[in-house]
């Protein structure tokens, strides 16, 4: 036996690498035929299976149709499960994918149809698979969008104390408001308690105002008001906050580009298949200088 298994070893390690490089180029190779049809056919199933989702919550459409909805579901389920894997096999390194982004959605979305087993209503989450499409921008080579997105989850990392702390600000203001009302409305009616108070006072600082608890006397309608006006100005901050990293980090990066916009790839740092600074299979952005060798997916580049 172990004869045959030394005999057999060298053709079985030969085939299992052979199937690494070739599932690598169909499922990272954007530049192929195999992977842009492999994209367009992931692209077909993600749809399908939100579409499916959507269908089995329509009591109708799902008394008609139930069977011919769960099988569909599985096979998809079982496509995502194979191509989850895949991924993991054929890169070199597989630890980033797995932590990374697009991993993490990879595994949530196949986890809600093996999970329904043991909870029936997690299947609903599986319509979380449509945050799989964001693979669209890769797909279609769109590096401009991908840049962009890069620099908006920058700017949102970037001014995230910044937000703690604004919102941690209004938790204490609404507390304080809150409290206030208890004290000058009467607890008879919708004020009964001062959490209660203080949902009020958040539905009304986030101007959404359900309704369902309204003050009745002066003094009240006259705090609310201005904790109305004052919920206008609440908005507005962090979106501010948020423009302004976007701001920064845009005009940091546009001396950059004008100062090399004139130079050659090799002359700043890059080799010739950088041109654009990104990774051509998994469209990692940027890519550090002179690297030979994705840091994302670990591909040559």
């Amino acid at each position: 036996m172990k004869e045959l298994l030394a005999k057999y070893k060298p053709l079985i390690a030969s085939k299992y690498k052979l199937l690494k490089e070739r599932a690598f180029v169909i499922i990272y190779g954007k530049d192929t035929v195999a992977g842009k049809l492999f994209d367009l056919i992931l692209l077909g199933f993600i749809l399908i299976s939100t579409f499916l989702a959507i269908f089995e919550s329509i009591q109708t459409v799902n008394d008609r149709i139930h069977t011919l909805l769960v099988v569909l579901e599985w096979v998809i389920t079982v496509f995502f499960t194979i191509e989850y894997i895949l991924r993991i096999i054929c890169i070199p390194n597989w630890k980033r994918y797995i932590f990374s982004f697009y991993g993490v959605i990879d595994l949530i979305s196949i986890l809600p149809v093996y999970l329904s087993f043991f909870v029936k209503q997690s299947k609903v989450l599986s319509i979380i698979r449509i945050l799989r499409l964001l693979r669209i921008f890769r797909i279609l080579d769109l590096v401009q969008f991908t840049q962009q997105a890069n620099q908006l989850k920058k700017a949102l990392k970037n001014s995230q104390t910044k937000i703690f702390v604004f919102i941690y600000f209004v938790l204490v203001l609404s507390v304080i408001l809150g409290a206030l009302m208890y004290m000058i409305e009467p607890h008879d009616k919708a004020f009964t308690s001062i959490p209660r108070s203080i949902y009020w006072c958040i539905v009304t600082l986030t101007t959404v105002g359900y309704g369902d608890v309204v003050p009745t006397t002066t003094f009240g309608q006259i705090m609310a008001s201005i904790i109305m006006i004052l919920g206008y100005g609440i908005i507005a901050v962090p979106t501010g906050i948020v423009t302004s990293e976007y701001s920064r980090a845009y005009r940091k990066k546009e001396p950059h580009k004008s100062d090399t916009s004139h130079k050659m790839p090799q002359d700043i740092g890059y080799p010739h298949s950088h041109t654009h600074g990104h990774c051509k299979y998994c469209n990692a952005y940027p890519l550090p200088d002179g690297a030979l060798y994705c840091p994302q997916c670990g591909a040559k580049q």
